[in-house]
């Protein structure tokens, strides 16, 4: 069943700023995290578009996109918004057994599509995701509320200062300059107010509840020391997702021999190398 989508008139390829790249048989959809956009798959799109047909688009919070089509009410609370907008693009785009790549909170946007309509998706391959980023009982996020709140209060009191000690921390590998650089402006071109509230969607939502309606075969991709997501997190997303995910083969942890939240900047040969041996023919 194709979502219903409205866009003001525009259709969603082009407010979502759209993209495709080669001509393979098979697409392979990239959807950007926190803070970035389409730009953050540079490095990996002119290999992977010798194998597949590769669409990018921007997240509704991107500076890309007109400014009107962010909102609280669609996008404030939790990733439903994000996970409709993906669906419709999807649909507009008549395309159906994507392959998905989804970086940080974009990995669980693609899992919570895939539990709306499966068919869209042949495999998901979450890089870098979490389903919660708070401790709670029995379970490490990796932050505690007073260090989110904490966040919070820098960005809303003095974003490019946050933002300048935020990207060296998530990019995680000091000798980076450039990562760190390229995080740093696509941050810094968000207005103030979207980067606060699409914080706190990301680092206060719980999508633990999504994993085991997950059917969808699953790649979880993540760095052996990420600062923003624990090591720890891939495998339990593993145990927690559907089809007995702990012992299904179809759903598999990759952990990548180097440091950081951003592994498509820093460490893009170790990531091709993933999805090389893993779909490409």
């Amino acid at each position: 069943m194709r979502t219903s989508c409205d866009f003001g008139g525009g259709g969603i390829v082009n407010v979502l700023n759209a993209h495709m790249y080669g001509n393979g048989s098979q697409t392979l959809v990239l959807a950007h995290g926190y803070g970035t956009d389409q730009t953050v798959w540079h490095f990996l799109i002119p290999y992977l578009a010798l194998y597949f047909k590769v669409l990018v688009f921007d997240l509704a919070f991107s500076p890309n996109v007109r400014p009107q089509v962010y909102n609280e009410s669609k996008y404030g609370s939790s990733y439903d918004g994000y996970a409709a907008d993906l669906v419709c693009l999807l649909d507009e785009l008549n395309l159906n057994e994507t392959i998905y790549l989804g970086h940080s909170m974009s990995a669980m946007i693609g899992c919570l599509a895939a539990t709306k309509r499966p068919e869209l998706f042949k495999h998901l391959i979450l890089l870098s995701g979490s389903p919660r980023y708070l401790n709670g009982e029995g379970y490490k996020g990796g932050f505690e509320r007073s260090v989110l709140d904490t966040i919070f209060k820098s960005i809303k009191q003095d974003f490019p200062s946050w933002v300048h000690t935020f990207a060296p921390t998530a990019i995680g590998v000091k000798n980076d300059p450039s990562a760190v650089a390229e995080f740093e402006d696509s941050l810094l071109r968000m207005k103030p107010e979207v980067a606060l509230s699409v914080a706190k969607t990301v680092f206060l939502s719980d999508q633990r509840w999504v994993l085991p309606h997950v059917f969808v075969p699953c790649t979880i991709i993540q760095s052996k020391k990420d600062p923003v997501v624990p090591k720890h997190v891939a495998f339990y997303m593993k145990r927690k997702l559907g089809n007995n995910g702990a012992n299904n083969s179809s759903n598999k942890v990759k952990i990548l021999k180097t440091q950081g939240h951003f592994p498509q900047l820093t460490a893009y040969p170790l990531l091709l190398k993933v999805l090389k041996d893993e779909f490409f023919a």
